[in-house]
Formats: C-alpha cells, structure tokens, sequence
C-alpha cells in the first residue's frame, strides 16, 4: 500500500473524501504534521494505493485498509478521522475495531439519516453522467464558502490554482465517485453509531455556507454517540479541512487533548 506518512507525535489517520485521493487534503494534512504524526493514503479503488478493491465488502474494504494502514506503520492505535464520506470510513473503522480506534473524528460527514438526492441516486448508475455532474455543481455548491474561508483575493487564487493542478494531476473517476455514492445508501450508520466507544468528536462548518452535506444531519451523531464533543469551524462550509487548515488542525488538537485527559482521568 501506498502510505503517506508525516509529522510527530500522536498519531492521526487521515481518510480522504469521495474524490479518493489524499491529494486533495494536502493542506489539511501539512497543518496536521505540525501536531500530530498524520497517516493518509488514497482510498484502495484508487490505482494510485496499490491495493485491490474487494467490492464485495462495500464499506469493509476501506476499513480493513486503514487497519492495513496502521499494521504498516507499525501503529497499534490511533486517531481516526474522516472527511466528509471518509467519515464514514471513520466511524465504520471505530464501530469494528475499538481496540485499534483511540478516538473517532468526523468532519462534514453525511449525517446517520442522510441520503443522497433521487437524481444523483439514478445519476449514480450512469457515471458517465454522475461524474460530469458531480464536477459541474462544485463551482456553485462552493463559490460562497470559499470567498467567505478565504477573503483576501490573491490568497484565493493560489488556492483555486493548487485546487486545479491536483484536478490535473490526480484526476477523479466519474465511475469510482458513483459507486462510493451508492455506498452510503447502504451502510447503517444508526447501527454502527450505537456501537462507538471512544471519544468523538463532530466537526462541521457553518449551516448556510455547507451546501454539501446538511449540517443538522452531521450533529446527530451526538444523539446517537454518548459524549460526543460537537464544534463548528466558523467562517468555512464543507471545506473547511482545506481552506482553513489551521484551524481544523487546532480544533483537532485541542479535542486530541482533552481525549487524552479523559481517558487518563478514566482509567485512574
């Protein structure tokens, strides 16, 4: 497997959203390193892991690579956090394995009830569709939250230069983004939230700014999870992992934290 490996200290797996690969967490992943040591990779349908896809296993296939991820590393435990469909990587990984998951953090991640829309559910069976589409609504679905995460002109440009030479060099599949869609419609995460032990916290942007995944929805993992720490990352949407790093990088620490105190307070 193809392992990104960066930073010191705790450490932190990093899953990648729908798109697959980690290339498009860069930032999140920097900003991470200077906490944490930060474990990444792209998802194992992505050629680019070197491993094979057992479709067979849906959600499972995934989980098993994070835990492939940390045998590699040579990590007995770890931090687990999910962006947005990672997220759901996330919590699977925690509901399957909390003897490995020493806390779970999900970042605007579809909530435990929420689907995908009915046209993007038939556009799905269609990737040649799905995936145009898919590439034709980010502009407008993130126009606003960009402008807002990141005011000053110029520094917006740099960011929407680096967004479109990852598009260049690590493109995505319209029929790899179809089948991960199609995933979520089957996996119960009501079920699997019951079943999470460690600490966990929810990370989500502001409600009017994530035009991706509904932030109501995002929140009730707390209802579903007992102690769940709920905080929004202000002036950011979905994508506040990437425009606003340090301040995902912080609000990840200062949680990481205070896991740490409870587990030590829990255990004395």
């Amino acid at each position: 497997m193809r392992i990104v490996d960066q930073g010191h200290g705790v450490p932190i797996v990093l899953i990648p959203g729908i798109q697959g690969r980690w290339e498009y967490m860069r930032p999140a992943v920097d900003a991470l390193a200077v906490h944490f040591r930060v474990v990444t990779f792209s998802l194992c349908d992505e050629p680019q892991s070197g491993l094979r896809f057992d479709s067979a296993l849906g959600m499972d296939a995934y989980a098993n690579q994070v835990m492939a991820a940390l045998d590699a590393c040579g990590l007995r435990r770890a931090i687990i956090c999910g962006v947005s469909f990672g997220g759901l990587i996330a919590l699977r990984c925690a509901a399957r394995h909390p003897d490995r998951s020493s806390a779970l953090i999900l970042a605007s991640t579809p909530g435990p009830r929420w689907h995908i829309e009915p046209k993007h559910e038939r556009y799905s069976k269609r990737p040649w569709l799905f995936g145009p589409l898919f590439l034709a609504e980010s502009p407008s679905r993130l126009r606003e939250e960009i402008a807002i995460a990141i005011p000053d002109r110029e520094t917006r440009r740099r960011f929407m230069r680096a967004q479109v030479k990852t598009l260049v060099t690590a493109p995505l599949s319209p029929s790899r983004l179809a089948s991960r869609a199609r995933l979520i419609g089957a996996y119960d995460r009501v079920a699997d939230a019951a079943r999470v032990t460690c600490p966990t916290l929810v990370l989500h942007g502001e409600p009017h700014l994530d035009h991706v995944v509904p932030v109501a929805g995002s929140t009730e993992y707390a209802q579903l999870i007992p102690g769940t720490r709920v905080e929004r990352l202000p002036e950011t949407g979905h994508l506040g992992t990437v425009t606003r790093p340090e301040l995902f990088a912080r609000a990840v620490r200062q949680f990481a934290e205070s896991a740490h105190h409870h587990t030590h307070d829990s255990a004395a």
